[in-house]
């Protein structure tokens, strides 16, 4: 019998019946659908008719609610103060920040764009052993920066993140062994910073990009890099790079030299727009919409020519929520299907996990979000998440 707030069995052994299931952002929903999930895997998705053969699984009424492949959010950081020690904080207080700030919001899978290797590494080990429930993390570690181009300590204790010893690098081999050294530590990527350094400091080397993408390259591993303008966008696409990890909107409109430049190296682009509404709280009302507009705007102009797009919050964002992300998305242009996609199967392409996750499909791993709402009519839906499963076992359920 349905129970509107089941206790699900150890094994992840369950059947979700009656929502409106996304299978695919390329495929039509099933409407009153079964997803069967049997020791972590979907084992069979369809209309009522695979309930004939669920054999007992408990059946979990998901009626009036929509259901999608687990989310991912690839960019995030776990530099704050609060993941410092990550081997010692105490699990049931592990477990609720990690709950505020991801699997609540439906995320299963994060990539984590800057923090400090050992102890991110640390976390992740504790989710992974089953100690602390949580997403998969993939990391970059610390990024890689231009001699003198790291914050203050007292901007970092302003933003409330841990001190974090940045690779400085002041030329390509610099770079390589720089790059190299993360990747034989274990990083699951490389994140380079392109900003200029201090003043009167020299910029990221000249090379550098080629040769932490080199490195990258012969890893399997995906390079993102942090721009400031367009010439930075131009730089990382031209040198290799496979994630382009912000928009840049105090450098005014992309014009067509950026979106060929990125449009011909076929880079992905993470907009994270909420950020930059965030951060211009505190400038005039109109400063403020300009430069969001400005980020919208590129990101429009990037998806109209057809862009990949992966969906990010970075840090800054209030609360974590990211539906202002969702809905500044909505604004740039791109449909439902489309936020759905770089929420999905973007991702886990661009990553190399296409044929585990990102969609509901017999086979694939049970990580699937539940929430409320049609998306389609308020894109903010997404945010309102019933249920977060990895691989058949429960996250997250709203209270």
């Amino acid at each position: 019998m349905a129970d509107s707030d089941p206790s699900f069995p150890a094994d992840g052994s369950s059947a979700l019946v009656g929502g409106t299931i996304y299978v695919s952002p390329a495929e039509e929903p099933i409407r009153d659908g079964v997803v069967l999930l049997r020791s972590g895997k979907i084992s069979e998705v369809g209309g009522r008719e695979v309930l004939d053969r669920s054999s007992g699984a408990p059946s979990v009424d998901c009626s009036g609610l929509s259901i999608a492949a687990g989310f991912w959010n690839s960019h995030v950081h776990f530099f704050e103060r609060k993941w410092a020690d990550a081997g010692a904080i105490p699990a049931p207080e592990l477990a609720r920040q990690i709950r505020a700030m991801l699997t609540r919001y439906g995320f299963t899978s994060v990539f984590d764009l800057g923090s400090p290797w050992e102890n991110t590494a640390r976390l992740r080990s504790r989710i992974d052993s089953g100690e602390v429930p949580g997403p998969q993390i993939r990391s970059t570690g610390p990024g890689l920066i231009a001699p003198g181009a790291g914050p203050a300590d007292l901007v970092l204790a302003m933003m409330g993140v841990m001190k974090t010893d940045l690779p400085e690098v002041a030329d390509a081999n610099e770079a390589a062994t720089a790059a190299k050294k993360l990747l034989d530590a274990g990083v699951d990527g490389i994140k380079i910073f392109l900003k200029p350094g201090s003043p009167g400091g020299p910029s990221f080397p000249e090379g550098g990009i080629a040769a932490a993408s080199g490195e990258a390259r012969r890893a399997g591993k995906p390079l993102f890099a942090h721009p400031t303008g367009s010439a930075d966008v131009i730089a990382a696409a031209q040198g290799g790079v496979g994630v382009i990890a912000h928009t840049t909107p105090h450098s005014g409109p992309w014009d067509e030299g950026v979106l060929g430049a990125m449009s011909e190296s076929r880079v992905a682009l993470t907009p994270t727009l909420a950020l930059w509404k965030h951060f211009s709280r505190h400038d005039r009302v109109s400063a403020a919409e300009r430069i969001t507009g400005t980020a919208v705007g590129q990101l429009r102009a990037w998806n109209d020519a057809g862009g990949e797009v992966l969906f990010g919050t970075d840090l800054g964002a209030a609360e974590y929520d990211p539906s202002d992300e969702y809905a500044l998305m909505g604004e740039a242009g791109m449909s439902f299907r489309q936020i759905l996609a770089s929420l999905t199967t973007v991702p886990a392409a661009k990553f190399g996990d296409s044929a585990r996750v990102g969609r509901i499909a017999a086979g694939y791993d049970a990580d699937l979000v539940v929430f409320r709402g049609d998306p389609t009519l308020d894109i903010r839906a997404l945010a309102d998440v019933r249920w977060t499963f990895r691989g058949g076992r429960v996250l997250y359920r709203a209270c």
